[in-house]
């Protein structure tokens, strides 16, 4: 039984691994969480979170905890490259994956619990959030020990066995970290569970397994003293923004500009569930038609349905939101793949075969678009036919394809193709062809052209009209965001090493300004190319005082 383990642990970080190194940071998300755990390695102070000189106190302290012990144990410091921070993500998916994997084992058989495996270590969703160092990988994980240790002690109780003595301490273990990590997400998700099964079996006795006295104790020493200590640091501002701001922000309306109407889990499924999204939504249907029958079925369920159902309610969406309750939707292709055939296929209701093929539909979308994305991106960015693109495109296709069964089970060794097939596809499109497309990666490009230009090792940038977080954490946390104006006091102030990035539309107001101070700039060099956070096009001159 280990050995199924360690395989799903070793395969997991194969596929989620290529483009860990060779992605540049991203924006915005990303950059801004990397950048405030490196000011934390550069100051030594590991309690408040910064962004430059601003508080960042929309999550907590624990994603950056994680990412900072990464960081010192590369020996690199706050040099530490981008693929340093990652780790904490991808090792994130790889416990994610072996928690749902022994869950799936422990309610529904090994067989089960490897299909689970391979199907979280290979959807879309997961692929993308453990190659990006932010809070969604690691809350997976925290997510998915906390439910697989809730729906034992469930099942447990529903059978009249008794519960084994480690898992409500590692239920209440995961609630504590989830808390760290991003907040009130993991305990929601498992308060929504609890109350969907406990009010259709009509029964709450079962929740005194969870041993909710010493357990809350224990969660509240994880998550209390950083409370303390940020809240006295913060003069109370972190509770404000944390909560007032961030949180109740999100619920109240569409914050940072990301609202959007209900259904819009119900159009992102296809993407996030990509390529096991059309058989996991057969299981689906095939459990909901069994609810009365199997109480494993009904925690499955209940682990996805409500909680997805209020996060389309709430305003504030993006396709990473509803993340944590994908692993059931694995447990479920899981229990349906090993059941006898004769078992497997109920006749589904109208409704049921209307949805079947609206998944259908989008699932097939979604494979397409990710082909000729792969084969489009590096022509109209580029103006290049990347031969990489084909072997991309074809893998893409080919899990697509196997993905697109109409019937209700699919045998382990199809799944296990599909997982193969699938990271064929990232590896290239992550590692290779999204790397190689530089018109969008602008802030590595500036660097190195800094470096190029004969940067000195204290060179603060000074940047107007392009002010992404990815060009703080690869430039320096000295950085300024300025206009003209200031650009032009900057270079000023340091005459030797200073440097500022100008677009090209400004470049004569700039030596006009330099010109009343008896300076002139030199036009170092030109850099085209497209921000992608924005969609502008943009052409940036970098500039630096003429040497005498």
């Amino acid at each position: 039984m280990k050995i199924r383990y360690l395989l799903l642990f070793l395969f997991s970080l194969v596929i989620t691994a290529p483009g860990l190194f060779n992605m540049p940071p991203l924006d915005r998300d990303e950059s801004r969480f990397v950048q405030a755990t490196k000011q934390m390695a550069e100051t030594g102070n590991y309690i408040d979170i910064r962004f430059q000189d601003t508080p960042r106190y929309q999550k907590p302290v624990g994603i950056y905890w994680l990412q900072s012990a990464a960081v010192a144990l590369s020996g690199e410091g706050a040099a530490a490259s981008i693929w340093v921070y990652r780790l904490v993500s991808l090792l994130a998916v790889a416990i994610a994956v072996v928690g749902i994997a022994w869950t799936g084992t422990r309610l529904f058989g090994p067989n089960a619990g490897t299909i689970a495996g391979l199907v979280l270590a290979a959807i879309f969703g997961v692929a993308m959030e453990g190659r990006t160092a932010k809070t969604d990988a690691a809350l997976l994980a925290c997510c998915v020990l906390a439910q697989g240790a809730l729906a034992q002690i469930y099942i447990a109780s529903r059978r009249g066995e008794r519960t084994p003595p480690g898992l409500p301490w590692l239920f209440w273990t995961a609630q504590g970290v989830g808390i760290l990590i991003k907040g009130p997400i993991a305990p929601l998700l498992s308060a929504i569970t609890i109350v969907a099964v406990s009010l259709y079996d009509r029964d709450w006795r079962w929740l005194s397994r969870l041993k909710a006295k010493w357990g809350l104790t224990l969660a509240v020493l994880i998550v209390l003293p950083w409370v303390i200590l940020i809240s006295w640091k913060s003069g109370g501002l972190f509770l404000e923004n944390s909560v007032g701001k961030d949180m109740l922000g999100k619920v109240a309306g569409g914050a940072e500009s990301h609202g959007a109407p209900p259904g819009y889990y119900v159009l992102t499924y296809s993407l996030f569930m990509w390529p096991f999204g059309l058989v996991a939504v057969n299981a689906g249907l095939q459990a909901l038609n069994r609810l009365r029958d199997d109480a494993r079925l009904r925690f499955c369920l209940a682990w996805y349905i409500p909680f997805w159902l209020l996060f389309e309610l709430i305003p504030t969406k993006l396709p990473h939101y509803v993340l944590p309750v994908y692993p059931a939707a694995a447990l479920l292709l899981g229990w349906l793949a090993t059941l006898p055939a004769s078992e497997a296929a109920r006749p589904l209701k109208n409704w049921q075969n209307w949805l079947w093929w609206a998944t259908a539909f989008g699932f097939g979308i979604v494979g397409l678009a990710i082909a000729v994305l792969a084969v489009a991106a590096p022509l109209y960015l580029m103006g290049t036919f990347s031969w990489w693109s084909v072997p991309a495109a074809l893998a893409a296709l080919f899990a697509g394809y196997l993905g697109s069964s109409r019937r209700p089970q699919m045998s382990m060794r199809r799944i296990a193709a599909i997982a193969v097939s699938v990271g064929i596809a990232y590896a290239l499109l992550f590692a290779v062809i999204a790397p190689s497309l530089s018109p969008i990666w602008l802030s590595p490009r500036i660097v190195n052209a800094m470096r190029v230009n004969g940067a000195c090792p204290n060179t603060v940038l000074a940047s107007v009209g392009y002010e992404e977080p990815s060009l703080v954490f690869l430039a320096g946390t000295d950085t300024e965001f300025t206009d003209v104006a200031g650009a032009a006091r900057h270079l000023l102030s340091d005459p030797v090493c200073a440097m500022a990035l100008i677009p090209l539309k400004d470049d004569e107001k700039l030596a006009s300004i330099l010109a009343g101070h008896g300076k002139k700039a030199d036009r170092l060099t030109r850099i085209d190319g497209i921000n992608y956070s924005s969609g502008d096009a943009l052409s940036l001159e970098l500039y630096r005082i003429a040497r005498q």
